[in-house]
């Protein structure tokens, strides 16, 4: 299918979740997590949901990551790129006109010091390929970061078999977590 379809398709299939299917989702894919071999990292990046698109809460990962003591990344959309800051006791988080919870400000961390990086998207295939909201938030955000940032990208939903319009300047995921499964990338 192509990246335009699948927005709708995997738009509208959320759209059809109750909360409590969410809210169980989320947790699972939370609990996912603790079976990567990501765990002897420091900084990793995690979005914050946009609870009106009934993306995935991760508030259940963010207190994963609180309990064992690592320092977590939050972005904020700064006109067509991204900043990153150091989400602490003291961040004050806000909604910005899309609804995104972001920091107001705080410590800024620059991308080549972020090691794990949580993905939002909509669909991705089972070669690792993602589609978001197609902004190219995060495509351009992955170009900054080290090269062996690993990339795990969450979604309630299982893999397409394939994403026809990938272009060459997507970068792939390593994983991606669904409730049910654990997806690893041939890249990764």
């Amino acid at each position: 299918m192509l990246k335009s379809d699948l927005r709708l398709l995997y738009t509208k299939y959320r759209n059809e979740l109750s909360s409590k299917k969410l809210a169980d989702s989320s947790l699972r894919i939370a609990n996912r997590t603790l079976e990567l071999p990501i765990w002897d990292f420091d900084y990793y990046h995690l979005y914050l949901p946009i609870t009106a698109k009934k993306e995935i809460n991760t508030s259940f990962l963010l207190s994963v990551l609180q309990g064992r003591d690592k320092h977590i990344i939050v972005p904020k959309m700064d006109g067509d790129h991204l900043s990153h800051f150091l989400l602490t006791d003291n961040t004050i988080l806000q909604t910005n006109k899309w609804n995104v919870p972001e920091p107001v400000n705080g410590i800024m961390v620059e991308p080549e010091k972020i090691e794990v990086i949580f993905l939002p998207l909509l669909a991705f295939d089972k070669q690792g390929n993602r589609v978001g909201y197609g902004k190219g938030y995060y495509d351009r955000f992955l170009k900054q970061c080290k090269s062996d940032v690993v990339k795990i990208g969450l979604s309630l939903f299982d893999a397409e078999e394939e994403i026809e319009d990938v272009i060459e300047n997507d970068i792939a995921m390593d994983y991606c977590i669904t409730p049910n499964k654990t997806y690893k990338f041939s890249g990764s």
